[in-house]
């Protein structure tokens, strides 16, 4: 791997038992980039992103990571090495208030954000700190599941669908943290159907269909790559 590359994939294929949903997936991420995952629903990129971190029945291929190859590793290995993952539907525990949330996940590696740091980031967290996870809004319960990952010391931040459903002033607010942590050297995926959200913050743009990368599409491409995303995304 080049000094620059943090993320490397090749080769991909992921199976749910006798489902074979990816199809060699290649994908290269350098750090501090953000790249954006689009796609149709089912076309494999949440599955992309659960292969990287070993969370699906089997999959062959190579995922180098800093480094490391990630392929026949534990997922709680591969989250050690700092690997973070916000998968869509969150998981917040209802019972435990929102500071409890927080404090839950492990720290995997040095240079997790602090609490206080997390609070700067997310001031709606602090005001409701005290609340259980059942009384915070949909809106708050996205910048937990965030925020939750950035106290582990993961630097490779895999966000799945974190706009889906949200007000326009809370997407707009993941947006400036995205910028901001990508500013601190974070490297972040990003599986996006809300291509309005994930153009202006993604380097590249990484087209999935049928479980192959489709087009790679640098944010400079955008304007002459129109058509193309209008047909096979519909935007």
């Amino acid at each position: 791997m080049s000094a620059a590359e943090y993320l490397r994939i090749t080769g991909l294929h992921a199976f749910y038992g006798e489902s074979h949903i990816l199809h060699g997936v290649d994908l290269d991420v350098r750090r501090g980039e953000c790249v954006s995952l689009l796609g149709r629903n089912g076309a494999g990129r949440t599955t992309t992103l659960r292969a990287i971190l070993g969370l699906i029945g089997r999959r062959t291929g190579s995922v180098m990571f800093n480094g490391r190859e990630l392929i026949g590793l534990p997922p709680h290995r591969i989250a050690r090495l700092g690997v973070g993952y916000c998968p869509e539907e969150r998981g917040i525990y209802a019972s435990l208030s929102c500071e409890e949330n927080l404090l839950l996940p492990p720290r995997v590696a040095g240079g997790g954000l602090t609490l206080e740091a997390i609070y700067d980031l997310f001031p709606n967290l602090h005001e409701r700190r005290r609340s259980q996870g059942t009384r915070l809004s949909g809106g708050e319960q996205q910048m937990l599941a965030v925020a939750r990952i950035l106290r582990t010391g993961a630097r490779l931040l895999l966000l799945d669908e974190v706009s889906e459903g949200l007000a326009p002033v809370i997407v707009t607010k993941l947006a400036e943290v995205i910028r901001t942590l990508r500013a601190s050297d974070y490297t972040v995926v990003l599986v996006e159907q809300n291509f309005r959200f994930a153009a202006p913050l993604a380097d590249r743009m990484v087209v999935i269909e049928r479980g192959r990368v489709a087009a790679v599409i640098a944010q400079h491409e955008l304007d002459s790559k129109r058509d193309f995303l209008q047909e096979v995304l519909g935007v």
